[in-house]
């Protein structure tokens, strides 16, 4: 038996088109990934980014949950340090009274954008600092539940009045810091391999298991990896509609923003030296081939980490693209 797949989305804005388009985009994959036979779908926040409409992740999991059916839907995550606490708590706390059963809380410790636009975002708040993370995070925890985690503050608050069941948090990360931090507290862990495949994945996922404390909603480690996948009918098509996401990774890593653009215009991109020197650290598209290749890699990085679930992201020109991409992985995974 394969482990789980789930399925990682940005609303991205391609060129020619409008944050309502990939708004829509996003809602007709999730329904199809609903259909498929994936676990969850999972939002991200990114702000003031040209190709990225998912700024608002409460907002966006609240109308694909009320798209779907069954599907656990999520963040990947909520940037806590852009939040103060009680607001996350009570935004979740709200969503999961609206999908009992169906809601997840993914939450990370970058800004999701630059500095500029983090300081817009916390304003002058004292509060809204990564140093305060494990605080807040702790805030979040003991609001939604976690009776582990019992600050004196939130004694006489609550996230909503008559909680009948609790989002499931995870603790997002790219580094050994989320991946300790998931361990100390024993919750689900996901690594963002997607984006940090030179990283220090397999130092994450040591300290991840060696370190992990039981807790009540998790006695043993659970673990999920994401990879930015891309499947077509042959290894070639799949390599050129792979291109737009190649030119984004190398506009996030080069300060050249802008909406994602076509496979044609991504082809015709005439890369420096320096510019492919960046895309072999960071390809934009990780395993791109027939389904059945995508499939073979998959296979290999649960084998080499041990994954319990494997979440996909892939950023695409054409949703319609992403959309035929997750039906030929979910049929060569067995879904």
């Amino acid at each position: 038996m394969r482990v789980p797949l789930s399925v990682l989305d940005l609303a991205t804005v391609r060129e020619g088109h409008d944050s309502t388009d990939a708004l829509r985009g996003t809602t007709e994959t999730a329904k199809a990934a609903d259909e498929l036979g994936y676990a969850r779908f999972w939002v991200a926040e990114h702000h003031n980014m040209p190709a990225v409409a998912s700024t608002s992740p409460p907002v966006l999991i609240a109308h694909v949950a009320a798209h779907t059916r069954r599907i656990r839907v999520g963040s990947g995550g909520v940037m806590l340090p852009n939040h103060m606490p009680f607001v996350v708590a009570e935004q979740f706390a709200l969503l999961e009274a609206l999908h009992p059963g169906r809601i997840d809380l993914g939450i990370g410790r970058a800004p999701g954008t630059d500095q500029a636009t983090a300081a817009a975002l916390r304003g002058v708040s004292p509060h809204l600092t990564v140093e305060q993370f494990p605080d807040h995070l702790g805030m979040v925890l003991a609001l939604l539940g976690d009776g582990r985690v019992a600050p004196e503050r939130v004694e006489r608050l609550r996230a909503t009045p008559v909680a009948q069941s609790f989002p499931e948090v995870w603790m997002l990360g790219s580094s050994t810091y989320g991946a300790q931090v998931a361990a100390a507290l024993g919750l689900p862990f996901c690594y963002a391999y997607h984006f940090a495949m030179s990283g220090d994945v397999d130092s994450a996922v040591r300290l991840y298991r060696s370190g992990f404390q039981p807790s009540a909603r998790f006695p043993e480690p659970h673990l999920m990896i994401s990879a930015s996948v891309l499947a077509a009918e042959t290894a070639e098509e799949a390599n050129y509609l792979a291109g737009p996401s190649r030119i984004m990774a190398l506009s996030l890593r080069t300060g050249r923003l802008g909406p994602i653009v076509s496979p044609a215009a991504a082809a015709a991109v005439e890369l420096s030296e320096l510019d492919r020197s960046v895309l072999s650290q960071l390809p934009g598209t990780q395993y791109a081939g027939t389904a059945e290749e995508v499939v073979a890699g998959l296979d290999a990085l649960v084998e080499r980490t041990g994954a319990d679930e494997l979440i996909l992201a892939g950023a695409v020109y054409d949703p319609e693209t992403r959309r035929d991409s997750l039906a030929r992985i979910a049929k060569a995974w067995g879904l």
